[in-house]
């Protein structure tokens, strides 16, 4: 049986190691034990005691020789503090929250203003229990500019109409930053998705800032499937991350842990704002909104009790730094719909037509429609674009969707057409003229029309004016009738030219005379 590997003996040498390695190349506890060929619990203990002692890598002058060092490193073990005083716990904790900002660097900070005072391992506990009397769920302690947490509180408010008296019921919605609490609110007479969309984008305003991560309830109009490790979300709220360069993550259903921040923050609303409203009327959500808006500034400037400080000046102080900036472009609220091509090459969104490329005909695209513009995108990439009609009827089309023998007939109209016979001759004009105007609707002359116009293709320009003048003499308003004289060659002679023919006596013609 092979005899057990014997951890060696450690050295000061194997001391200043270890402290260069941890501080200079940042190695873990696990790679110096590996390097240096000692246990990890001796490496772990070591650098206990240089914390304990205020040491780092490089060495203070003090602790160049190996004395010096050994009396730094275990000579204190056990000696109690000659200082006894005790560091600012809040601002420890509001210190904390800043990025980079660590336990081990505030404990060394305090040594260096108390020398002889307390150790890194009672400063370690000290603290927690702090924390505990505090705020028992500071264990959700999050990083300044980390994240917003939002959600509907739970009462409402009624807003009447000045002319019907109807009286509506205003929800109101709820925004909170993780690390100072700067909290936001606004009411909507709804929860849809224009709604839930306006009070993200309204309290990133308010907030001045955008975070890294947006904690929210798994509310229908926003998350399509509430799974807890892969949620999917609708189309326009993860467009409006994406605007933000912000993260989604929504909660589990019925664990209202999972956003303690907010829920805490619904409960000072309704007590600090919606409580003191309950006396008021209101016939709109502009006065509404402007109510609650200076109740806000009242809560986030009043001092919290355990802390001393406002929502205000903790989110000055710590979190609005923190915050990425807004972009230039405040986000456009667009709604994502998906439609089939119909064989028009137009797709129906909100009861109205809109062209598409006809190659798609069959095929489903994506619809985003904002306010004014409508876009269309097959595989994202988009395909169409129209200006959004305010009336919910009528086709918009654009003749470059069309096939070609449709655009052919695209922007016809009997001026157009009129006008093309003019180039031919007057009569040619007339005839269309009249072929349009005759017709119960002008479109039912636009195909005879062209024919007529295109038989100066096949024929001189001077023939067809003579044969448009005998269709019209003869009144054969029709392409078959032009075209037949045409191919016969009437053009030629004059219809006035011929002599008229006297009618034949017969015992079955009666003649004029019968019916006077």
């Amino acid at each position: 049986m092979p005899r057990r590997k014997q951890a060696k003996r450690t050295t000061v040498k194997d001391l200043r190691s270890i402290l260069r390695l941890t501080y200079e190349q940042g190695l873990s506890v696990r790679a110096v034990s590996e390097r240096l060929q000692i246990s990890k619990t001796s490496v772990a203990t070591y650098l206990l005691r240089a914390r304990e002692a205020g040491l780092s890598w490089p060495l203070p002058p003090i602790c160049e020789s190996e004395a010096a060092l050994q009396r730094a490193l275990f000579l204190r073990v056990g000696r109690p503090p000659q200082d006894l005083s005790e560091p600012e716990w809040p601002r420890v904790a509001q210190e904390l929250k800043r990025k980079g900002v660590t336990l081990t660097l505030l404990w060394q900070e305090y040594r260096t203003a108390h020398p002889d005072g307390y150790g890194y391992t009672w400063f370690c506990e000290k603290f927690d229990a702090y924390r505990r009397r505090a705020n028992p769920t500071f264990r959700h302690r999050h990083a300044a500019g980390a994240v917003m947490q939002t959600d509907y509180a739970g009462p409402t408010v009624e807003v009447t109409d000045p002319q019907t008296g109807e009286i509506r019921q205003a929800q109101i919605f709820v925004a909170v930053l993780g690390a100072s609490s700067l909290t936001f609110a606004m009411a909507s007479f709804g929860q849809r998705l224009p709604d839930w969309i306006e009070g993200q984008t309204r309290a990133l305003s308010y907030f001045g800032g955008v975070p890294k991560a947006i904690v929210c309830d798994n509310l229908k109009a926003g998350v399509v499937k509430a799974l807890w490790f892969e949620p999917t979300l609708n189309q326009t709220f993860a467009a409006m991350a994406e605007h933000y360069d912000t993260t989604i993550l929504p909660t589990r259903s019925r664990k209202p842990r999972d956003k303690g921040k907010v829920e805490g923050a619904v409960l000072i609303v309704e007590r600090w704002v919606l409580a003191r409203l309950r006396h008021r009327r209101f016939f709109n959500l502009t006065d509404l909104n402007a109510a609650i808006g200076g109740l806000l500034e009242e809560l986030n400037n009043r001092p919290m009790r355990h802390i001393g400080k406002s929502r205000r000046q903790l989110f000055e102080e710590i979190e609005r730094e923190a915050l990425a900036p807004l972009p230039s472009e405040p986000f456009e609220y667009a709604e994502w719909k998906t439609a089939k091509v119909h064989p028009d090459y137009h797709v129906e969104v909100d009861k109205t037509f809109y062209s598409v490329p006809h190659r798609l005909i069959g095929r489903r695209v994506d619809v985003r429609l904002t306010y004014r513009a409508v876009e269309i995108f097959q595989d994202h990439t988009r395909v169409a674009s129209h200006v959004r009609r305010s009336q919910r009827s009528g086709h918009v089309t654009v003749n470059e969707h069309m096939p070609k023998a449709h655009q052919r007939y695209a922007n016809m109209t009997p001026a157009s057409l009129i006008k093309m016979a003019a180039r031919v001759g007057v009569n040619a004009a007339t005839l269309v003229e009249r072929m349009m105007r005759e017709r119960p609707h002008p479109e039912q002359g636009y195909r005879s029309a062209m024919g007529i116009i295109a038989l100066a293709r096949r024929y001189e320009r001077n023939r067809l004016e003579a044969a448009c003048e005998r269709a019209l003499a003869i009144n054969a308003i029709n392409y078959s009738s032009v075209s037949a004289i045409l191919k016969s060659g009437l053009d030629r002679a004059s219809p006035a030219a011929e002599p008229i023919k006297a009618t034949p006596s017969h015992a079955n013609i009666r003649g004029g005379a019968y019916y006077q």
